[in-house]
């Protein structure tokens, strides 16, 4: 069990997140966990329009409502008692005094935003100055609010009537449905003219608006006027109003979202608000209409153009940056520079530049060596195609080719560190490597960092420690152990395997052999997979640390429901992630605990010879004071009572295992005994039977089987216990595993009609009422897939 909340990595920050299934838009059934989800994807498109802005937050803290029944909500905008320290925040100055605000410039700050029920971002149309005081608006907004009797359309006819008038001056008008009724209008401005002059301006385009069509449009703030007409709201430009940000999303019944739009889509006839995951999927096509207002920081190329001749140089030379950057995978280009001597030039995007480096030998081919690298000028983007001679007597002078470009993504970016995983073009010279640039002396242009090639998984295996009867080092070169396996059993039998019963709760996860090494855990799967990447709130920096110079633990990686029970279902939503951005916002939404239950080694000393009393008391020892993600659960004495309460809390099962047996890595011993509340089968995925009505398109059920002496047994069919995410990882798991014939014998024709069949290569988990008397499961319900297991590991259970 663990207590409601889970402390969470994002961004390098440690936060609590809690009650991630507490259902917050009633109507659509949409949780607290997805809306931490849509704020972490949304980020690279959300946070260069809060920048720098002081957010007043609207927040629900039970939920929106229905549309019949919306739920209470309320303003604030003096920071939250009891934020953390690390969310940047500002001053302003009030009547009654100086209230502070939250920057938002990072996710770990949307996250802790979204839950505390955040739902809603407003912010002035105006950031702070150097000075930190309300600068001058770097934008304008106009609102159109639809009278009674009014829609979208209409408001879509006066947008265009506005945006006619805004191009004569010169600007460029955005449209945002607002997520919900009406539309905003957005236009970048210079920052010279004040809060109050803006406002005249927009509030005189309104007037001219409703002067020349009295039947569309008003800009009079009386209700009673608006009936059939578009308010034309001038007021929001008011320095001292906010408006809700584009990307946010919205406390109605549906999780609508405040949506940039493009021109084409207000000339729909059928223009509707668009909700969260249509906005996500708009992200990952790269629409981003709002992209053109976003901060530009021009200064940051003032030392590469003073440096050159636009005349004489053949480098690119662009007025401006490019727009701001945001998220983890950005782009990055090696180039080989021969000027006065060989050197290469390593170069990352951010905030619409290219950070540089100039590294005289080039990247590491191993992780033992580490290469200086010297900062530069910050570079245009279009260095990342360049190549050509810088003619003689000019900055930089000699050939320069590209080595290699692609992308990075990154794990931490910071003023003094740098860490992600760069992967080259296909066929070029980088591959994938994991680099990282720390800074040892100076500050910016000319500091000097050290370029470091960080263990890959290879390395990682090579160098992971095995237990061995005497010391070893922590570096040996040991392939990794293999779990310890129990055997199934009933109450009277694993009362027998000690006189003294020692119980353990059966947890619902996948088991994991963690290895301590030099400040890092390691995790492997059952099958020797490394599965460490997948979970870096107990892996990456700022995890537990161990107080250890090396250990090989056993335990369970577990995914806990808001009752604090173990979910194998949620903990699908981890098991298959590999990259590393869907992993970190996975992190948020899914929290993971490592259930550490045995100890097999510890500072080089092989543990599985001695007792499990006294494995598990040095395991105590080495986990003691560790706080959440790495717990060690209780043990208790009594088989029934403790069996009894598994049920009642809608658990496994437990385990009962003899307190005097020695470690046996890879067997299934009988002195470890399972006991299950429930019946489970692992299946093999045989075949795909289409889905129909509201799963057209998509998977009906599976057809499953298990090994037998004769090959592949047919067990039946399985069509419920899908969520939509894993109807969608297991069609896009399958669709490459299609064969034109049934891969074994004995489905029954009505099964078998509409079959598309696959290679039996991906093993689930069912659970089921009963077998039936010629060995078909009855009554079962998916639970997800194992990719901790293969086919040849699949037996029945008794």
């Amino acid at each position: 069990m663990v207590a409601d909340g889970q402390v969470v990595q994002v961004g390098g920050r440690r936060l609590r997140v809690t009650n991630l299934e507490k259902v917050v838009y009633p109507e659509t059934g949409t949780t607290k966990g997805e809306i931490i989800g849509y704020y972490s994807q949304i980020a690279p498109l959300l946070l260069p329009l809060l920048a720098g802005r002081p957010v007043t937050r609207k927040r629900w803290v039970d939920g929106v409502g229905t549309t019949d029944a919306p739920a209470e909500a309320f303003f604030t905008k003096q920071l939250e008692r009891g934020a953390p320290s690390w969310v940047p925040r500002q001053e302003i100055m009030h009547s009654d005094g100086p209230k502070e605000y939250p920057l938002v410039d990072d996710v770990p700050t949307l996250v802790w935003l979204a839950q505390i029920a955040a739902i809603e971002l407003h912010v002035p149309q105006w950031r702070f100055d150097a000075d930190g005081l309300p600068g001058k608006p770097d934008r304008l907004v106009l609102d159109l609010d639809p009278g009674p009797g009014v829609g979208l359309a209409q408001c879509a006819e006066v947008a265009r009537i506005a945006r006619g008038i805004l191009t004569g001056m010169g600007l460029d008008p955005v449209p945002v449905t607002s997520g919900s009724k009406g539309i905003h209008l957005y236009a970048a401005l210079p920052g010279a003219q004040t809060s109050a002059e803006i406002s005249a301006v927009v509030k005189e385009l309104a007037r001219m608006i409703e002067s020349d069509h009295p039947d569309l449009a008003t800009s009079v703030m009386a209700k009673v006027q608006r009936g059939g007409k578009v308010f034309l709201d001038w007021s929001q430009n008011n320095g001292k109003k906010t408006t809700i940000s584009p990307y946010s999303l919205r406390g109605r019944a549906h999780p609508w979202v405040a949506a940039p739009r493009t021109w084409e889509e207000l000339d729909d006839p059928a223009l509707r608000q668009l909700s969260m995951h249509e906005v996500l999927e708009r992200m990952a096509d790269g629409i981003d209409p709002m992209s053109a207002l976003h901060p530009r920081d021009d200064q940051l190329l003032d030392a590469y153009r003073s440096k050159r001749d636009a005349e004489r140089t053949p480098e690119p030379m662009p007025e401006r940056a490019a727009p701001s950057s945001a998220g983890e995978t950005r782009r990055f280009v090696i180039q080989e520079h021969h000027a006065r001597r060989l050197h290469y030039d390593l170069r990352i995007e951010d905030r619409g530049v290219l950070v540089s480096w100039a590294v005289p030998k080039g990247v590491p081919e191993t992780s033992g060596r580490n290469h200086l690298a010297v900062m530069t000028e910050p570079h245009p983007m279009e260095y990342l195609t360049f190549a050509g001679t810088i003619p003689a007597g000019e900055y930089g002078a000699g050939e320069m080719t590209v080595w290699d470009t692609g992308v990075v993504e990154l794990e931490k970016w910071r003023d003094d560190e740098v860490i992600g995983t760069f992967v080259g073009r296909e066929g070029g010279p980088l591959g994938s490597a994991r680099l990282a640039l720390i800074r040892t002396e100076g500050e910016g242009e000319k500091s000097s960092w050290l370029l470091h090639r960080m263990k890959d998984g290879s390395d990682r295996r090579q160098r992971r420690p095995h237990p061995k009867p005497s010391p070893a080092s922590a570096s040996s070169a040991e392939p990794t152990l293999s779990p310890m396996l129990a055997e199934n059993g009933t109450p009277a039998r694993a009362k027998s395997v000690n006189a003294k019963p020692w119980v353990e709760v059966k947890w619902d996860g996948i088991r994991a052999i963690g290895t301590w090494a030099n400040g890092r855990m390691l995790l492997h799967a059952r099958s020797g997979t490394d599965i460490t990447a997948r979970y870096p709130e107990l892996t990456a920096d700022g995890a537990p640390h161990l107080p250890a110079d090396e250990a090989v633990i056993d335990g369970e990686i577990v995914a806990f429901d808001d009752r604090g029970r173990p979910s194998f279902s949620r903990l699908q939503n981890r098991m298959h992630l590999t990259k590393p951005r869907e992993i970190e916002r996975e992190v948020v939404r899914t929290p993971v605990v490592y259930i550490a239950f045995d100890l097999l080694r510890l500072n080089g000393h092989d543990l599985t010879g001695l007792p499990l009393e006294q494995r598990r008391s040095l395991l105590e020892d080495v986990t003691a004071g560790l706080d959440a993600p790495v717990q060690t659960p209780p043990v208790f004495d009594d088989v029934d009572a403790a069996l009894a309460a598994s049920s009642e809390f809608g658990l496994e099962g437990v385990v009962v295992k003899d307190r005097s047996s020695r470690y046996r890595p890879g067997q299934r011993s009988p002195a470890w005994v399972k006991l299950k509340n429930t019946l489970m089968q692992e299946v093999v995925i045989v075949g795909i039977r289409p889905g129909k009505g509201d799963r057209e398109g998509t998977i009906g059920s599976l057809l499953l089987a298990v090994p037998s002496p004769a090959g592949l047994r047919y067990v039946g069919r399985v069509g419920t216990g899908f969520t939509d995410r894993m109807l969608r990882d297991l069609l896009a798991q399958l669709s490459p595993l299609r064969v034109p014939k049934a891969p074994l014998d004995g489905v029954p024709a009505l099964d078998a009609s509409d079959a598309q069949w696959v290679r039996p290569e991906l093993v689930g988990e069912v659970e089921f009422g009963n077998w039936t008397p010629d060995g078909i499961l009855r009554h079962s319900r998916w639970r997800g897939l194992r990719p901790d297991k293969t086919p040849a590991e699949v037996a029945v259970e008794s």
